[in-house]
């Protein structure tokens, strides 16, 4: 089965849920005044590391997976906690790594870990919890038309940086530098989804490839989004392979995972107010689905169950 078929197989049968339903980043209860933010994403060694990721940057990529959830609902991370599933060829030089690389995550987010577990598995598994929270919960399901479309930070980097790898292409040492810093160790928009809280009208983090959240987005909304494929933010380096590669940059910048930026829409008139660097990428339209130049966008991504041939 497809993830999303999983996912719809029980969601049929978790009728009891929080005050904010499933189906966003994160599930939320109100607390009084606020609202506590819960999420969980588990990390496989064997789907979500690649051979040249340290085990330190897999401890780092653990914690940073569910921190980002976190702050695409506008919350403040304020807890992590994890379980750690250990298969017996894994030693303890390796396993010491990826604690490390889990504290220097905690100092860099400025989280504490709350709690944790370990049992014994066929594949190296860190299943991470991470709790934030939140006077207002962003959701995916508040775009409204009129609203622009914003993604923060350049897209495409991932991806890029995996075809470098997988493919052995020859590049210059800075720009295998720029794409392995997004690859191996992309980092969680913390400061940028708090401050989205009281401003933006949805938002969803770029896990999955910009396309595919789109289309989350889109669909929890009821509206149409219009792209601009001149607008995506793509760095130079992403233009190189795409090139290398015979690929167009805009599908590295559309199918692009584990990218963690935020994308969110917001009124035009409260942009300006947004005080770190973002682009506005399209707009939000009366009508459904997502199109890019006027012309339909397939929800081009990763999906768990399927992989995606984009890749």
């Amino acid at each position: 089965m497809r993830e999303s078929e999983i996912i719809g197989l029980f969601l049929k049968h978790l009728k009891r849920q929080g005050d904010l339903p499933l189906g966003d980043d994160a599930g939320a209860i109100r607390l009084g005044n606020e609202w506590l933010v819960a999420t969980n994403d588990m990390l496989v060694r064997k789907t979500d590391v690649p051979d040249m990721m340290t085990p330190e940057q897999v401890g780092f990529k653990a914690v940073t997976m569910n921190v980002s959830d976190v702050a695409a609902m506008g919350a403040k991370p304020v807890g992590f906690l994890f379980s750690l599933g250990v298969p017996r060829d894994v030693g303890r030089d390796y396993l010491e790594s990826i604690a490390e690389g889990i504290e220097r995550a905690l100092e860099f987010y400025d989280v504490p870990v709350l709690s944790a577990d370990t049992n014994e598995a066929d594949d190296l598994i860190i299943d991470g919890v991470a709790l934030g929270v939140a006077e207002r919960p962003l959701t995916r399901s508040g775009a409204k038309p009129g609203d622009l479309v914003c993604v923060t930070g350049d897209l495409g980097r991932a991806l890029a940086g995996y075809l470098v790898w997988r493919k052995g292409l020859e590049v210059l040492e800075k720009t295998r530098k720029a794409l392995y810093e997004k690859f191996l160790e992309p980092k969680a928009r913390v400061r940028e989804g708090i401050k989205l809280s009281g401003i933006a009208s949805s938002a969803i983090d770029v896990s999955d490839g910009l396309a595919k959240e789109l289309h989350l987005l889109a669909g929890m909304s009821g509206v149409k989004i219009e792209l601009s494929s001149e607008s995506l933010p793509i760095r130079e380096e992403v233009l190189e392979v795409a090139g290398l590669v015979g690929r167009n940059p805009f599908e590295l910048a559309l199918s692009s995972g584990e990218e963690f930026e935020l994308v969110f829409t917001v009124e035009p008139e409260k942009a300006p107010s947004l005080d770190f660097d973002f682009s506005v990428i399209g707009r939000v339209e009366e009508g459904s689905a997502v199109y890019i130049d006027g012309k339909p966008l397939p929800p081009l991504g990763w999906e768990h169950m399927e992989h995606m041939n984009v890749y």
